[in-house]
């Protein structure tokens, strides 16, 4: 009996040992370490997940969607918990459009707990990897931007980078619309990690859909137009722009080459810029009408003026020749400007004088932004008055010697087409259904002076001017040809390159919409009415027709 009680006592101290040290461990877990634990507890059972905005749309005027954001995933993986990296790289290169390669760099390394493997991967192709059951990937709900229409407007549209924020264009000026604003979700696990509780903490708030003036029949137009000049003329590069002149809402605004805007790293530098902004070029004899409306608001001129016109000019150390050779001969002001006559221009030009030349300069807008809404617009280049030389007066009035952008070239030709106002142009219409107010505009010129340089320019398409050929049968139109040398980096004008441009309007009494077309050397032909005017004379021809405007 003495054994066995021992025995029992044995047991019975090993059992109250045991259950001492477990009530001291609970006691240590429940009050020492409680805080400690049940902050890992929560931190393993709940979590704040970020719920991503979706970003606006941008349409056109009609509504057709030129960018748009789907649903995608960004793709994760812990690492260290990847038991096969080369099998599972293997298997997830094709899924992810990524090189197995570099997936398996990112799979072994062992530096750190997370790595992204693909940023944006459509939904359907990363629902496929999801059901492959890895352990140690991470699916992250995320949007995905997309251009329907590829090529269309792409310089104007812009890019958004991998952060989800604007890289250029306009999802860079209105990224601000555009992004809208994350919104965080708490989420309660059990232990083996499946959801219990979610709950909205902070609401997601959608980025606004923006409306532009754009049209996307217009623009196809347009860029059908400057391909058919790429092709034939192989230049550097061609813009186009179509507007409304009275309200300056761009209808259309093309580049050439065009971009894919689902890959536009796949595109050379220079082609991903918006010429019509960014570009600058010496405008040639398209100044003309800004030389010859500045002579008449100052009473210099009337249309029927009449000056002898020598073989060639002696302005200062400068010789100035017209186009065509030929002999002494008397133009009247409407002749000069349906001629494009560079002696002509620069005798009104002397008429009107230096100081006020230059203050008509800036008065249509010209060495400073248009204010159109549209990031990165150059100022273009305007000599200050105290620079002038002896021979700039015999420039500027033929449009050499300064630079302008196509914007800016429309922008004024507008004053002139819609009785003398310049006005900002614009492409946004509307933000989020709430629509922009039209831009102010100021009086440059009298209404009596636009009408007389557009019944002037008139003459430019009619029989004897320099763009006969771009004429629409019914329709009276007005315009003006630029063919302008490209200065030379090493001083002078270049023998080679040139830059052919158009810009014009119709109808001509009572303008509805207007044009501007520049090609930046072209080769085989030089002219603006031969290689710009034709490429107008497309476009407009399309337009008056599709927008149902009369002759």
């Amino acid at each position: 009996m003495g054994l066995i009680e021992r025995r029992i006592g044995l047991l019975f101290a090993v059992f109250l040992g045991l259950l001492a040290i477990g009530a001291t461990k609970a006691a240590w877990l429940g009050v020492v370490r409680a805080g400690t634990l049940q902050r890992a507890a929560t931190t393993q059972q709940e979590a704040d997940v970020v719920v991503p905005a979706r970003r606006g749309s941008i349409t056109d005027d009609h509504g057709i969607e030129l960018a748009v954001s789907e649903p995608a995933v960004d793709v994760a993986a812990t690492p260290y918990l990847i038991k096969n990296a080369p099998a599972v790289a293997a298997e997830l290169a094709p899924l992810l459009a990524r090189p197995e390669d570099e997936l398996l760099r990112q799979l072994a390394r062992r530096d750190t707990g997370f790595a992204y493997l693909a940023r944006r991967v459509p939904a359907a192709k990363a629902d496929k990897a999801k059901k492959l059951g890895i352990e140690g990937l991470e699916f992250i709900p995320e949007y995905r931007r997309t251009y329907p229409l590829d090529w269309t407007a792409s310089q104007l549209l812009g890019s958004v980078g991998t952060d989800g924020d604007g890289l250029n264009g306009l999802e860079y000026s209105l990224n601000s619309k555009l992004k809208g604003a994350d919104g965080e979700r708490r989420m309660v696990k059990d232990a083996l990690g499946t959801p219990l509780e979610m709950r909205d903490t902070t609401p997601v708030k959608r980025g606004e859909t923006v409306r532009l003036t754009l049209d996307k029949r217009l623009q196809d137009r347009a860029e059908e137009v400057l391909a058919d000049v790429g092709k034939t003329w192989q230049p550097k590069g061609a813009t186009a722009i179509v507007m409304d002149p009275d309200s300056g809402a761009i209808l259309a605004l093309a580049n050439w080459p065009r971009v894919d805007a689902n890959a536009p790293g796949d595109a050379p530098d220079y082609a991903r810029g918006n010429r019509a902004i960014s570009a600058t070029y010496e405008p040639g004899s398209t100044f003309k009408a800004f030389t010859v409306a500045a002579a008449l608001e100052d009473g210099k001129v009337t249309p029927d003026t009449t000056f002898d016109i020598p073989p060639v000019l002696q302005f200062s150390d400068r010789e100035i020749h017209d186009a065509e050779d030929h002999g002494y001969e008397t133009l009247t002001t409407s002749d000069i400007l349906k001629q494009s006559s560079n002696i002509g221009a620069v005798l009104i030009a002397r008429r009107v004088q230096t100081k006020p030349f230059d203050a008509w300069i800036h008065r249509f807008g010209f060495g400073k932004r248009t204010g159109v809404d549209l990031p990165g617009e150059e100022r273009g280049i305007v000599t200050p008055l105290d620079q002038y030389s002896g021979s700039t007066m015999g420039n500027l009035p033929i449009g050499q010697g300064i630079a302008v952008t196509p914007m800016q070239m429309a922008a004024g030709y507008s004053a002139i087409a819609n009785g003398g106002i310049l006005r900002a142009p614009h492409i946004v219409d509307a933000v989020g259904g709430k629509k922009r107010p039209l831009p102010k505009g100021r009086r440059v010129i009298s209404e009596a002076t636009a009408a007389s340089v557009r019944s002037m320019l008139e003459g430019v398409l009619g029989p004897g001017g320099t763009a006969s050929g771009a004429a629409i049968k019914g329709y009276q139109l007005a315009g003006k040809t630029g063919t302008a040398q490209k200065p030379d980096p090493q001083g002078g004008y270049s023998d080679t390159a040139y830059v052919a441009s158009f810009v014009g309007f119709a109808p001509a009494k009572h303008p509805k919409l207007l044009a501007a077309v520049m090609v930046d050397e072209p080769k085989g032909e030089i002219y603006g009415g031969q290689v710009a005017a034709p490429a107008w004379k497309d476009i407009m021809n399309f337009a008056l027709q599709y927008l149902k405007i009369s002759p």
